[in-house]
C-alpha cells in the first residue's frame, strides 16, 4: 500500500523537493565495522575530522564490506520526468552525478574537492590523481595496520597563504562554503516556484546535525504551502510536528532501506 501511495503522490505532484540526510553518509553503512571505528577514533584523536567522510567512503567500498548504494539510482529513476530539486547534508562522493545537472546542492561539501586549511575564499580545487593516490595509500595503511604516520601526505598548499589544503567539507576547521553557493542560489530560485503548487517533500534520513538546512525549512514549507505534503523518513527522528499531522507522515525506518523496498 505504501509503495502505491508514494508512487501516486510522486505522479500527482507538480514539483518534488528531496532532502538527503546523514543516513546517506557512507560512514553510516559501516558504522559497526571494527576497523572503521578504530580508524575514525585515530583520525579524531589527531584532529583530522575533515578526513572522516573520505575514510567512511573508503571503508564502505572495501571488498570486505561491499556496501553498494543502489538507493541513489533508484531515487533518481523515481524522479525522472519530474520538476524536482535535491538538497543534501550528506557528505559523500558523487551524489550530484546521479541526479540531473543543476538540480542538486551539497550544502556540507564533499570529498572530491580541497580548500585552504584556513579557509581562504576561492581556494577550492578538485582533487587530482596524485591527491587521490595519497589518500588511498593513507587509508590502506589505516585499514590494514591501524596506524597513521607522524607526517601525513599533503594535498598541496594554498596559493594565497601557503597553508596546507584539506578536503572541502563542513568538518574542516574553516569550511569554505563558496563551493556550493551557486548551486544554493539555483535551489532558492527553484523554491520560489513552489508557491501554490502541488509539492511533495521527501525528507530522507535527516537528523539534527544541520537542522536549518533541511528539517526546519521543510516544515516551514509544508506549513505555508496548502498543497504540500511531507514524508519524513528516519530511523530515530521521524516525528511530525502536531500542526502538520494532516500534511505529513513520519516513517521510522532507515531511509536507504525504505527506498530499496519501494
Amino acid at each position: 500500500m505504501e509503495t502505491q501511495e508514494i508512487g501516486d503522490r510522486i505522479g500527482q505532484a507538480e514539483m518534488v523537493l528531496v532532502g538527503l540526510g546523514e543516513e546517506f553518509d557512507p560512514a553510516c553503512a559501516v558504522r559497526e565495522d571494527v576497523k572503521f571505528r578504530r580508524g575514525r577514533e585515530l583520525l579524531q584523536s589527531r584532529d583530522l575530522n575533515w578526513l572522516l567522510p573520505a575514510w567512511g567512503a573508503y571503508c564502505a567500498h572495501r571488498p570486505e564490506t561491499s556496501c553498494g548504494r543502489p538507493a541513489f539510482q533508484k531515487l533518481a529513476d523515481m524522479l525522472k520526468g519530474k520538476n524536482y530539486f535535491v538538497v543534501s547534508v550528506s557528505v559523500g562522493e558523487g551524489l550530484g552525478n546521479v541526479f540531473d545537472g543543476g538540480r542538486f546542492v551539497a550544502a556540507c561539501g564533499g570529498i572530491e574537492r580541497k580548500q585552504c586549511e584556513k579557509g581562504c575564499a576561492g581556494e577550492i580545487w578538485p582533487l587530482d590523481r596524485e591527491d587521490s593516490d595519497l589518500l588511498e595509500k593513507l587509508f590502506e595503511k589505516l585499514w590494514e595496520d591501524g596506524i597513521l604516520g607522524e607526517e601525513l601526505p599533503g594535498l598541496g598548499s594554498c596559493g594565497q597563504c601557503g597553508s596546507p589544503m584539506v578536503l572541502n567539507n563542513v568538518y574542516a576547521g574553516h569550511y569554505d562554503e563558496s563551493g556550493y553557493l551557486d548551486d544554493w542560489k539555483r535551489y532558492t530560485k527553484w523554491l520560489q516556484g513552489t508557491v501554490n503548487r502541488r509539492l511533495l517533500l521527501l525528507e530522507l534520513g535527516v537528523s539534527m546535525g544541520f537542522p536549518t538546512v533541511i528539517r526546519l525549512p521543510f516544515e516551514k514549507i509544508a506549513a505555508y504551502n496548502q498543497k504540500a505534503f511531507l514524508y519524513r523518513v528516519n530511523e530515530k527522528l521521524c516525528q511530525i510536528p502536531t500542526d502538520l499531522v494532516s500534511k505529513g507522515v513520519g516513517i521510522s525506518e532507515n531511509a536507504i532501506d525504505w527506498i530499496d523496498r519501494l
